[in-house]
């Protein structure tokens, strides 16, 4: 299941585009030069239109965070890689046979809109009364659920917790008795080249010192962040959001603990390259005992060797439109569902956090009490989910360690996703052509 929460959070308010229409209008009736390639990403190209519209989008997106931007041809440069990076994971992502089809496009499109309280025609003429012609916002979505699902199988159906690690992590909140403190940083990266020389490893660390004398004479953190940060958050100035410690990764944790507000770290090195965070506000405090349960059912079509991926998902939309017409879910369930739950009308029982797999605990999430999902895919086929009630129960020692788990995957994930990123940026063919013509 694609990372909706995700996209709604980087998507939601559609005004981010309104550099790419004023780019649109700017050009619209007007003589256009003829357009040059400004970088090659294995067999295909990136043009000096594609970046003038993404360059237009990202300094409006940091002027109504209220940021200064950095200088614009460091921008550009900054802007030009995302778009290589982008590049790349989506042509991974085609190998693979990963494709987006128009109903699941449609139906993210129809989540943006309720979001911004409009219905999808409304939020389609808000658009283009902002010069956003639609279908290319369309495909902008598209290649974001395209990467959000790259990433979750290659990256997160990988990571792997051991029993030992879950063992040292209680032990270690427990020892520390601040399991409810949060921390709000921002980060930069410098991300380093897998087989990068110890000459490339002192340039980059070189860089990642200078940053830092700037950040302690006073240089705005989120400005530096857009303007040299490799993560993708640096163009919201490099703002993680509010995390507890225990959803940070390790290093990132350690560092935080030895910080004041408005303190930036020391230079900070790790397999991806270098980093420096900043601690910008912090609160809360004390040991959670209770955790929010859900009460869900479900109806599961496999994917197989006989039954395809838009098979098992137009058979779902079957089912969905007819629970929608008044037919029993639990009857459905027990006629049509491949799963062991099958015989008790779907029901899945309490569902703690953790219990089941990413893609369908983050669609259950999703729903409200009584709210019925779109087909969700996981890795054991496609469901339709329906939240019927949730609570929140004190946390048994099997359900500590189920949450535990959890934590201990969220505080993995961006690590890896980094990792692997660097990877897959260091395999493909790049070449920049930024400064011709």
């Amino acid at each position: 299941m694609v990372d909706l929460k995700m996209i709604l959070r980087t998507l939601l308010l559609f005004a981010c585009l309104v550099g790419l229409a004023a780019a649109q209008t700017r050009t619209a009736g007007q003589p256009v030069a003829v357009d040059r390639i400004v970088a090659v990403v294995n067999d295909e190209v990136i043009t000096q239109y594609e970046l003038r519209l993404r360059l237009e989008s990202a300094l409006a997106q940091l002027q109504r965070q209220g940021m200064t931007p950095p200088p614009r041809d460091v921008l550009e440069k900054q802007v030009l890689e995302r778009l290589v990076v982008d590049k790349v994971q989506l042509q991974q992502a085609r190998e693979l046979g990963m494709r987006i089809d128009d109903a699941q496009l449609e139906q993210a499109l129809q989540r943006i809109a309720t979001g911004n309280n409009m219905s999808l025609a409304q939020f389609r003429a808000a658009l283009e009364k902002d010069g956003i012609a639609f279908a290319s916002f369309r495909e902008e979505i598209r290649a974001e659920m395209t990467i959000a699902r790259l990433r979750e199988r290659e990256v997160e159906s990988k990571i792997f917790i051991s029993d030992g690690e879950i063992d040292n992590y209680l032990a270690n909140v427990s020892a520390q008795g601040s399991a409810g403190e949060e921390y709000q940083l921002a980060h930069i990266l410098l991300r380093a080249p897998e087989s990068a020389s110890p000459e490339q490893i002192q340039k980059l660390r070189t860089k990642a010192e200078q940053v830092l004398d700037r950040l302690n004479k006073g240089d705005d953190f989120a400005q530096l962040a857009a303007a040299y940060s490799d993560a993708p958050d640096g163009m919201k100035g490099g703002n993680l959001g509010w995390r507890s410690l225990d959803r940070l990764p390790p290093m990132f944790a350690e560092a935080s603990l030895k910080l004041k507000v408005g303190e930036v770290s020391p230079v900070l090195r790790s397999s991806n390259g270098f980093h420096l965070i900043k601690l910008l506000a912090k609160r809360g405090g004390g040991v959670a005992q209770a955790v929010e349960q859900t009460h869900a059912r479900h109806i599961l079509i496999k994917v197989n060797e006989v039954v395809s991926e838009s098979e098992a998902r137009h058979k779902l939309e079957g089912l969905h439109e007819r629970i929608k017409h008044g037919e029993s879910f639990a009857e459905l369930a027990r006629l049509f569902s491949q799963d062991g739950s099958a015989s008790k009308g779907g029901d899945l029982g309490w569902v703690y956090p953790g219990d089941t797999v990413p893609e369908f605990e983050r669609a259950m999430n999703l729903l409200a009490p009584g709210e019925l999902s779109p087909p969700v895919q996981s890795p054991f086929g496609f469901h339709l989910i329906e939240v019927l009630e949730r609570r929140v129960q004190d946390v048994s020692s099997e359900r500590q360690r189920a949450a535990a788990r959890q934590t201990l995957r969220e505080r993995k994930r961006e690590e890896a996703y980094q990792d692997w990123l660097r990877q897959a940026r260091d395999r493909a063919y790049v070449e920049v052509r930024l400064e011709e013509g």
